[in-house]
């Protein structure tokens, strides 16, 4: 059962590692499933980063508890060159910050195949809402960005990608002006919940709550 979030944020407060240790045990069962997925499939792997719980069938969840992403020896010792097809990450590389974002890509380009590609969703440091930006970036007032360490925008990340060796394919983002630019990207090849179509946030067609989502390419 999930905790109440307000209890939740007054744990992580008050006390943070009971609330990583609570965190660990309800995502426990996914990354005992993840752990075994890895284990035996070697290659064509569809990986989610950071999933805590929600992934769709033929993805595999891989959690914080089975490999902390940040350190470049947990990926070598996790995934050889070229096995991995997709990988997933919705809101999840803005707790890092913006040198461990860099490790993240490059390693993910060294593991990720031909005509492959990193699904990425943060907040967007472009929006022109001042209660979004004050609610996303580092230290915000909105649910989890006490944790949060960075915060970007389509022109700083897509440089990150570029460097780590990628071709980026914007597919949601606000740009320095303030307009929001779209296209219509496949949710089967990785669905994003804080995106224009499948927010709730959003309905009736007013944008109340976008992320910076973009495709990183390997070409």
């Amino acid at each position: 059962m999930m905790l109440n979030k307000n209890i939740r944020t007054k744990m992580r407060t008050t006390f943070p590692m009971l609330e990583k240790i609570i965190h660990t045990m309800y995502t426990a069962p996914t990354w005992i499933y993840g752990s075994y997925k890895l284990a035996t499939t070697k290659e064509h792997l569809k990986i989610v980063l950071g999933s805590s719980g929600i992934y769709d069938k033929g993805w595999i969840p891989v959690e914080q508890a089975m490999m902390d992403i940040r350190f470049p020896e947990n990926w070598v010792k996790r995934f050889k060159p070229e096995t991995v097809d997709a990988i997933l990450a919705e809101h999840v590389l803005e707790h890092l910050s913006e040198a461990d974002c860099a490790v993240v890509l490059k390693q993910a380009y060294r593991i990720m195949s031909k005509k492959s590609y990193f699904r990425i969703a943060v907040p967007d440091g472009f929006n022109p809402d001042p209660k979004y930006i004050a609610d996303v970036k580092p230290g915000g007032l909105g649910w989890g960005a006490d944790s949060h360490l960075s915060l970007h925008n389509y022109q700083s990340f897509s440089k990150i990608a570029e460097d780590a060796g990628f071709k980026v394919k914007l597919l949601e983002y606000f740009d320095e002006n303030g307009k929001f630019h779209f296209i219509d990207w496949s949710a089967a090849d990785g669905k994003i919940f804080r995106s224009r179509r499948f927010d709730e946030r959003n309905a009736g067609g007013k944008l109340n709550y976008t992320s910076l989502i973009f495709d990183a390419v390997k070409e």
